[in-house]
């Protein structure tokens, strides 16, 4: 059970309130246009909930060495247009600029500091209790009354101002950490059953731990692999998956993952749900065969569509589906249609979770995004939520509750 303290219970008004973002976005490395705002969108609820707060928002693009690693202004002028007021941009995250904007600041103002990653302390990985004392975290915390994080997203990061602020300050949650820990807290506690889990896509070693915590605590009823997942699946199970598939797991240095799977087989055969056709490309055109005969010399790109069928009626007929990763190169339209249909078929479950990154901007495109009862902002705080693991940022949150109530 997660107890942290919530914004909805934590009086704010007139209050000066650090608030931390994930406004992290795709950004055009030669215009710094930001390119999608879905980040800066599910954020506003929150922003619009501290209103009547002296409002200082702490948030951070890319990291060090990245082309995308830049300044904040473009993000503040992005939320200025989506919150309908002014955002004011400061060069400085806690030196003398900083300090002389917060003490002009009325009920309703919002600043956004510059990108608390241009500090080389915030782009550690500490303890929170280390995190506590470091220069960032203590100057951050002398500018505010209250400590609000909203950046799910940067969850699973244990880095200073994510886990730091909480120790010496007192810490809530913002409404879209809260409806995202409550939310996926609910698939461990009282799901509708059965409970399906689907997964795909190329991040294996996540992916699979997702699938050992899950069978093993008994949480989902069925595990279905699809993607590079099923493939190391298929290839744990004794089927030839051709070259270049294998390959491409050897290359994504998931070889080691191949025993898991075999071992996850062996100790759940009833739950795991492998495809029986595949799709490749011959000849540039899509063809299908059974997971039996495998062409040697063509990599898998998709589910045949007799596996796309069976998974879509086991999708269905799921009380709870957490679907996380796509089943197949669905950039390519010949090999799109295994994720459309599943997804389609996941809108469709009573609780319906799906767990961020390329999967959501799949379900985006379809336009189904209403269907689902949640769709998660942070792929890897969210697969590592689902691996049964306590995010530094919750458990943070959690210890701040405790010290400060």
């Amino acid at each position: 059970m997660v107890t942290i303290g919530r914004l909805s219970e934590t009086p704010c008004a007139g209050k000066t309130v650090l608030l931390r973002l994930d406004l992290n976005s795709p950004i055009d490395p030669s215009s710094l246009t930001i390119l999608d705002d879905k980040r800066f969108r599910e954020h506003v609820p929150t922003i619009q909930a501290l209103r009547e707060s002296k409002l200082v928002i702490l948030t951070h693009q890319s990291r060090p060495g990245k082309k995308d690693f830049t300044t904040l202004e473009g993000h503040a002028e992005k939320l200025e247009q989506l919150i309908g007021r002014p955002v004011r941009y400061i060069d400085d995250i806690f030196g003398r600029c900083a300090r002389e904007s917060l003490r002009s600041l009325r009920p309703g103002d919002v600043i956004m500091l510059e990108n608390v990653r241009f500090n080389a302390e915030e782009n550690l990985t500490v303890k929170p209790e280390e995190a506590a004392k470091f220069h960032i975290v203590r100057n951050l915390a002398s500018l505010g009354d209250l400590f609000v994080n909203d950046a799910f997203g940067t969850a699973h990061r244990s880095q200073p101002t994510m886990v730091g602020l909480p120790m010496v300050m007192r810490s809530v949650a913002g409404l879209l950490m809260e409806k995202e820990v409550l939310t996926l807290s609910r698939v461990f506690e009282n799901a509708p059953r059965p409970v399906c889990i689907v997964l795909g896509g190329t991040k294996a070693d996540d992916s699979i731990a997702v699938a050992s915590h899950m069978l093993k605590h008994r949480i989902a009823d069925q595990v279905i692999v699809t993607g590079v997942i099923a493939n190391i699946f298929l290839s744990a199970g004794g089927y030839d998956i051709g070259s270049p598939s294998l390959a491409l797991i050897h290359q994504l240095k998931y070889d080691k993952e191949i025993e898991i799977a075999r071992n996850l087989l062996g100790r759940y055969p009833d739950r795991i749900v492998l495809p029986e056709w595949v799709a490749v490309r011959e000849s540039g055109i899509r063809t299908e065969y059974p997971v039996t005969a495998i062409p040697q010399d063509v990599p898998i790109l998709d589910l045949g569509m007799e596996s796309v069928q069976a998974l879509s009626d086991r999708i269905r007929n799921a009380g709870t589906v957490v679907f996380n990763g796509p089943a197949g190169v669905f950039e390519d339209a010949d090999f799109a249609t295994g994720t459309y249909e599943l997804l389609k078929a996941a809108s469709e479950a009573e609780f319906s979770i799906i767990g961020g990154g390329h999967t959501a901007a799949v379900v985006e495109k379809l336009g189904i995004e209403d269907d689902f009862s949640h769709i998660s902002t942070g792929g890897g705080a969210c697969i590592e939520f689902l691996t049964g693991k306590k995010l530094p940022a919750v458990a943070a949150l959690e210890r701040s509750k405790e010290l400060f109530g």
